[in-house]
């Protein structure tokens, strides 16, 4: 059974920094696709940035390339969210997702390539 759990979410001021992170525990294969999306309240959720735990492959939306770092820690079964140079249109709540075992992110990546959603972190910026 797939379990994510996000935290490190906050407030912050613009201009600042956040490191969101993702505990996925349950998977079989080692290799996985975690992907970091964001939801304002009244709007869908949203792409941010996914990882190829197995390869370390990254994909960003455009518009958090430059600011926004995904990785992982494969012997931790943690994937983080590193986001610099904040703004208030970062500010959301975020999720982290989980695709089928096993699978390899692809790019585009979208919501319904998901199965395994956290219970979300909120990042606030001011």
């Amino acid at each position: 059974h797939v379990q994510l759990v996000e935290s490190g979410g906050g407030s912050v001021q613009a201009g600042g920094s956040l490191r969101l992170s993702c505990t996925a525990s349950g998977y079989t294969y080692s290799s996985n696709c975690i992907a970091w999306f964001r939801q304002v309240p009244g709007q869908e959720r949203a792409e941010v940035a996914a990882i190829s735990t197995g390869s370390g492959t990254t994909y960003y939306v455009r518009s958090v390339q430059g600011r926004f770092t995904i990785s992982r820690d494969k012997a931790k079964k943690m994937v983080y969210l590193q986001m610099n140079d904040l703004t208030p249109a970062d500010t959301a709540m975020y999720f982290c997702a989980g695709a089928s075992d096993g699978e390899a992110c692809t790019y585009p990546f979208r919501e319904r390539d998901f199965l395994y959603w956290g219970q979300g972190t909120q990042v606030t910026v001011s």
